[in-house]
This record gives C-alpha cells, structure tokens and sequence, in this order.
C-alpha cells in the first residue's frame, strides 16, 4: 500500500516513520509513505504556500495551486491514486470506514494549517474529507499519521497475526474485554479464575460477555450497530435488569 503525504512540515513525520509496526512494514515493504513538501510545488521563489483571505479576517490561508500541483504530480504517476483532505468538516473517521477504505491501495493525504485551506481544493483536488474528531488541531498532519495507522493494520502481514485485528476493540462493533498478565496477583488485585482455568470454551464466554458488559457500560451506542447473536441479546437484557434493581 502507497501513501503520498502532502505537507508544509515534513520533518514532523520522520520519527512516527522510524520506529515500532510502521518502521518494520516500511522496511519489509508491505508499505510505501513518500512525505512531500508542498513548498516545493509553489510557484514563486519564495515557495509561498499561504496568503491572506479574500474579504478579510484573522490567519492566514493555504493557497490552492500547490496543492492541485502536488495531487497531479503523484497521479500522474498513478491515476488510481485516491486524495483524502483532512478536516472538521469531512466524514468522521471510525473503524468501519477504515476497513472500507483499506481497499484503496494508493492514498494521497493532504494536510492543512493555518486557518483553512483556499476552498477550490475541496471542490476540484482531493477525492474525499475525513475527520478524526471534533475538535480543533494544528493541521492535518496528526490525522494523517492517524489515517495511515489505522489503514495499515488491514495490510496483509503488518501485525504478524489476524487473530490480533480480529480481536481489538471496535473490530466487531465492541470494545475490547479485560486483558492481564503475569503476575496472576498485584497489589491484591486478581486475575479473573476463569483466565487461569484453562478452559477456552469457558474463556470465550467470558471474554464475549466482558466486552458486552464494557460496551454497554461504557458506548452503548456502538450496540445499535453490532451484530449480536441471541446469546449477546439475553445477557444485555440480563445486564439490564440487573441496573433497574440496583
């Protein structure tokens, strides 16, 4: 998988490149990320990627044309290539939407600052807006490192297991149940018997039922969408007549 990251400070990426699963993927080539310097597309000696806004107002704003330069460049080289903005204003980002679009193999990610970007790049250079929440950053460089992390680990061999995808939270709807290690006892705290039983019919059960319980308790909202099997539906109910008598 290919990622072009379009960027104004480059040098913000080479340390979350050069360490951990990223570093690995990169140099056993399940992954490919070129960071470019969008002050290299500007048209001026002076590599001006900014000016101020038509009709006034504070900050400044990111010019259109380098932008539009850099996004042609890359597809000139490969049309299939897909451009991702990031901003407040996109779709928001979540694990359903990752595994979609994990199916693009080449992604242009364009980051902005300042206060905003010349309108014409949503309307004719990029393919897509993403948000990663709702709430104010710098520009777009953290979300992009967010997207091209979260995008990867659907990379065949990236986390060494599919087990591992498959058992992380949101990765059927729910978060994540318990996890612990040794020692079985800390500080008067336990490891939960059935983990130590031996038993994985047993373990299975409990860690389904654990999940259940943590989302209920903690995003109820993410049921609405969950596939849950009658077995899931019985114990939610259970859970919440337990509440209404407590």
């Amino acid at each position: 998988m290919i990622f072009d990251i379009l960027t104004i400070f480059p040098e913000i990426f080479r340390s979350p490149l050069s360490e951990s699963l990223l570093k690995k993927a990169l140099d056993r080539g399940l992954l490919q990320v070129r960071v470019w310097n969008l002050r290299d597309f500007a048209g001026d000696k002076h590599r001006t990627t900014d000016d101020y806004p038509y009709g006034g107002g504070a900050g400044m704003v990111m010019k259109a044309e380098p932008i539009f330069r850099a996004v042609e460049e890359i597809k000139s080289q490969n049309p299939e290539a897909r451009a991702v903005l990031f901003t407040p204003q996109g779709e928001l980002f979540h694990q359903g939407l990752a595994k979609e679009l994990s199916g693009q193999k080449h992604w242009i990610l364009v980051c902005g600052r300042y206060e905003g970007l010349d309108e014409r790049v949503r309307r004719g250079a990029v393919d897509r807006e993403i948000s990663i929440g709702d709430y104010i950053l710098n520009g777009g460089e953290i979300p992009a490192l967010v997207f091209l992390e979260v995008i990867s680990r659907y990379v065949p061999e990236f986390l060494g297991s599919e087990q591992s995808m498959e058992e992380e939270s949101f990765s059927d709807g729910l978060l994540e149940y318990p996890q612990y290690t040794r020692p079985p006892v800390l500080r008067g705290m336990e490891v939960p018997e059935v983990l130590l039983s031996g038993n994985h019919a047993d373990i299975k059960r409990w860690r389904r039922r654990e999940s259940l319980k943590r989302t209920y308790g903690r995003r109820p909202d993410l049921l609405e969408k969950a596939a849950l099997s009658e077995a899931d539906l019985e114990y939610l109910a259970e859970l919440k007549s337990r509440q209404k008598i407590d």
